[in-house]
């Protein structure tokens, strides 16, 4: 009887460390800990919904990035690990990613990607003192608080950077602009345009204002642009509908040129297989795949590959130099133990993120204490489905 509970009890033991050893097998590569002195790097995007472009862009690149400083031995002795959560770019579902996050292990926020969310998800950051850095989130309330940073432009320096580009090169003297009233982004934008455009003598003959619920016929302010005498026509607005405004200028015979800024990053592959309308096309963006510095080049064959030949946008290059920003930061601060509080952390990271300074392939960046990166925009104009340089 004893020898039999005996084998009983050696059966259970081994079956018991069988289903373990199979958990651990089954488990997803981004909750699975890379070693037991591990940092976790959240990030929050849109994976789905009418702005996964955007969050599935930074998330690739941010995965490119973490794997490459885990592949060249970490951070100070630490591994860093990505935990991504969908958004679907709304606020609530932003702010609930976050509390997931935090139950996962977050220590870094690396998000969100888009505005809206990230000035919702910045109040708890804030709360918590945790370390936020967007890689994308554009808009001036998305870091007002002093744990938080920014990769990208914000939407004022989008705005005076193109109206001085604009004047600067004496592209057009008369300009139209369709914007969308109901965004922060594109409200943002277009309010420092305006003030900018009437420093440098830009003269705006029409200002066309569109709201999400009215974003898809643009007719009228096509009509109205058209007899304005309007010799570019500035679109602060995203690429789905920029894409739409493309396709119908096209058939009202509207002939001008088109100027936008990094929301039209996206706008080849919306137009599908009407992409030659975007030939032509000029926006002010930090970053080019089709540039031949060797940082560009190494990102885009690095990022080709792990992506199965996806070329990366602007939003992959945001997300990839997020990594590295804080990389840096955290070699700075001397951080080594991946059990340091979240509060310590961020203490610790703000102070470095003032005195670091990164040459990332969105350009070389330093920090303000206000969390506004300085960094020179680029001009770009797409040509046979391409970004070049202007």
């Amino acid at each position: 009887m004893k020898i039999k509970m005996k084998k009983t009890l050696s059966l259970v033991v081994a079956a018991v460390m069988l289903v373990a050893g199979l958990a651990g097998c089954g488990k997803k590569a981004d909750d699975s800990a890379v070693s037991e002195n591990t940092l976790v790097i959240g990030g929050i995007g849109p994976l789905t919904g009418a702005a996964a472009t955007y969050g599935n862009a930074v998330k690739n690149g941010a995965t490119l990035a973490v794997e490459e400083i885990n592949a060249a031995g970490g951070v100070n002795g630490m591994m860093l690990k990505l935990a991504f959560e969908d958004d679907e770019h709304d606020a609530e579902k932003s702010v609930n990613a976050y509390n997931t996050l935090k139950d996962r292990g977050m220590k870094i926020l690396m998000g969100t990607v888009t505005s809206v969310p990230c000035v919702a998800v910045a109040d708890k950051t804030k709360e918590d003192n945790m370390f936020q850095l967007t890689p994308s989130g554009s808009s001036v309330d998305c870091i007002v608080n002093d744990n938080a940073f920014r990769v990208c432009f914000s939407d004022p320096n989008q705005g005076i950077a193109s109206a001085q580009y604009i004047a600067e090169n004496n592209i057009a003297k008369k300009v139209a602009v369709i914007y969308n009233s109901s965004d922060v982004y594109s409200q943002g934008i277009y309010e420092k345009f305006a003030q900018e455009s009437a420093k440098r003598g830009i003269e705006i003959v029409a200002a066309e204002a569109f709201t999400k619920d009215s974003a898809t016929d643009f007719t009228v302010q096509i009509q109205k642009i058209a007899s304005s005498g309007a010799e570019l026509v500035f679109l602060p607005i995203y690429y789905q509908e920029a894409a739409l405004i493309l396709t119908q200028a096209e058939k009202a015979g509207l002939d001008v040129i088109f100027f936008g800024c990094d929301g039209l990053d996206g706008l080849i592959d919306q137009l599908g297989d009407n992409a030659a309308l975007a030939d032509g096309v000029m926006l002010l963006t930090p970053f080019a795949a089709d540039a031949d510095d060797e940082k560009t080049v190494e990102f885009v064959k690095s990022y080709k590959k792990m992506f199965k030949n996806e070329t990366p946008n602007q939003f992959a290059a945001d997300g990839y130099d997020a990594i590295y920003i804080i990389k840096a930061a955290l070699e700075d601060a001397g951080v080594s133990d991946a059990t340091i509080s979240i509060s310590d952390l961020c203490d610790a990271l703000k102070a470095s993120m003032t005195k670091i300074s990164v040459d990332g392939v969105t350009g070389a960046m330093q920090w303000t204490a206000d969390g506004e990166p300085t960094k020179e925009p680029k001009a770009m104009v797409i040509e046979n489905g391409s970004y070049k340089a202007k």
